[in-house]
């Protein structure tokens, strides 16, 4: 059975880091495709960033682009999820998830097979 478990999240002033992490059991992680998506407050839930199962591929969402990183560590079976330079609009529940296939739509939600619970980050002064 695939489990996904989060941590890290937490309240920080704008400008201020936080890192997520999010183990994954249950499957050969190095041969997964490990994502960040959240939801923020009466939105949709969107993309945030994406690490092919080698971590050579990455992908983000713009808006995040040059302020978040993401990483694995297959040893650990472990996906990060590194947030500098936050701001209020970076207020959401993160969710970690998996795709087991690897598919080449990596930036849609439904691609993804399995999902963590969900940590709530708050960026408020």
């Amino acid at each position: 059975q695939v489990q996904l478990v989060e941590s890290g999240g937490g309240v920080v002033q704008p400008g201020g880091s936080l890192r997520l992490s999010c183990v994954l059991s249950g499957r050969s992680f190095s041969l997964v495709t490990m994502a960040w998506f959240r939801r923020a407050p009466g939105k949709e839930r969107e993309f945030v960033a994406a690490i092919r199962g080698s971590g050579a591929s990455v992908y983000y969402l713009d808006s995040v682009k040059g302020r978040f990183t993401i990483s694995r560590d297959n040893a650990k079976n472990t996906v990060y999820l590194q947030m500098n330079s936050l701001k209020f609009e970076d207020t959401a529940v993160y969710y970690c998830a998996a795709d087991v296939d690897n598919s080449a739509f990596y930036y849609d939600d439904r691609t993804y097979d399995h999902w963590g619970q969900g940590t709530q980050v708050t960026v408020s002064s």
